[in-house]
């Protein structure tokens, strides 16, 4: 038996908490906490009748360590679920270290003012060294490895689909596929049709910062920034069909790159539509996405802050979109001494999620992997402490656990590669 804290209430943590609600005799206590307690009591009561998992609410100020610790020593969780906003991320590490609690994540760490003066003056540096100009990155979070080892605790970190499955994809091709990977392209396609002029599949505020961010990959043991939706290509995905896909920077891209050097040439790319891309642009040069606070009649507002509120939320778009995800890694390398492609993806139903957890595909798939990487360090197959990202843990029954629980893998040998 184990008790299990989550803290968020939107898309990806409700997805989370159902299917923890479904392995109930491992997750045998669950506290959902979140600054919106009303959100937390309806899952609640949604599942009441549905499982034997002993669910309780709570209001959480993320933000708050004393509130956090003091939630923590109470409920005595085995590991915190961080599902809300990375912003929180290291606080949350923070409380865990003092409380003696495992951690997880799906996102790397990121500020929410990015003209902190402190933050600011590292992020440049990391520029100007480095070369990748977006505002997330593990760098933080990496601080936080030996603290974890020295509690004998595991900090996941990005144990979403991407990054996550993606990361564990590249293990699992590299134990079992591989014995030298030299390219790797991450493919993300989102398939579905929610109706409206305008709606992001997962939080606006993170989901618009990271798309209209410069793009940027790896080759050759170097960063290659471009401007924001400069690379462009089309791709004919399984189920799906042919759709436009944008190079973007992504965190999982930072991680395989220090983790398996060897890989010559790593790329993010991730769907969007024309009408998407046209009505981002509006609001960026509007001043909508500006993340630094204005003056409001008297008030200080966040720009990109307003417009999350006037966006359709997320975890309400289950009912209404159609279609599916189709989210992987292509490869290509060498095994036995020959040439090789190996491409493994897996396909998601919007509606189909919907029917399960009342979520759409893009939480799911978000959501299914968290529950699983917890699954795996309560159960024991991913034991080694630190704050680690996933592709430094044995795929394997990870992955075994991700095809029984709704996100099953396909493999095709034989791939149309990315230009």
């Amino acid at each position: 038996m184990s008790r299990v804290i989550i803290i968020g209430c939107g898309g990806v943590a409700s997805v989370a908490i159902h299917k923890c609600c479904q392995l109930d005799d491992v997750f045998t206590d669950l506290c959902i906490a979140s600054r919106t307690v009303f959100k937390c009591d309806k899952i609640k009561d949604d599942l009441k009748g549905k499982t034997k998992t002993n669910i309780t609410t709570c209001q959480i100020d993320a933000s708050d360590f004393d509130a956090l610790c003091k939630l923590f020593k109470e409920y005595k969780p085995e590991i915190v679920m961080n599902l809300g906003m990375p912003y929180y991320n290291l606080i949350i590490m923070d409380a865990c270290l003092e409380c003696n609690c495992h951690y997880l994540d799906t996102a790397a760490y990121e500020p929410m003012d990015v003209d902190e003066p402190v933050w600011r003056k590292r992020y440049e540096k990391r520029v100007k060294e480095v070369g990748f100009t977006a505002y997330f990155d593990y760098s933080y979070q990496y601080e936080y490895r030996e603290k974890f080892e020295k509690k004998g605790l595991i900090a996941l970190l990005g144990c979403g689909f991407d990054p996550g499955v993606t990361q564990a994809y590249v293990a699992y091709a590299k134990k079992h596929e591989f014995d030298r990977i030299d390219t790797l392209d991450i493919l993300d396609c989102n398939g579905g049709d929610h109706g409206y002029a305008f709606a992001t599949n997962f939080n606006p505020e993170i989901n618009l910062r990271e798309v209209s961010s410069d793009g940027a990959y790896y080759e050759d043991g170097k960063w290659h920034s471009v401007p924001a939706l400069s690379i462009h290509q089309k791709y004919n995905f399984d189920g799906v069909g042919e759709k436009d896909m944008y190079l973007l920077h992504h965190e999982e891209i930072e991680s395989i790159a220090l983790n398996l050097p060897e890989i010559k040439r790593i790329r993010f790319y991730m769907t969007f539509g024309e009408s998407y891309i046209r009505h981002m642009k509006c609001l960026e040069n509007v001043g909508l996405l500006r993340t630094d606070p204005i003056d409001f009649e008297g008030h200080k507002i966040i720009p990109i802050q307003f417009l999350k509120a006037l966006l359709p939320d997320p975890a309400s778009l289950g009912e209404r979109t159609v279609g599916k995800t189709n989210i992987g890694c292509i490869f290509t390398g060498v095994k036995d001494g020959k040439e090789k492609k190996y491409y493994i993806y897996n396909m998601c139903d919007h509606q189909e999620s919907y029917l399960e957890v009342n979520s759409q595909a893009v939480s799911y798939t978000t959501g299914v992997p968290a529950m699983c990487g917890a699954l795996m360090i309560l159960k024991g197959y991913w034991n080694t402490p630190g704050a680690r990202t996933v592709e430094e843990y044995n795929p394997d029954p990870f992955i075994e656990a991700l095809d029984k629980y709704g996100l099953p893998k396909t493999e095709t040998y034989d791939p149309v590669m990315v230009d």
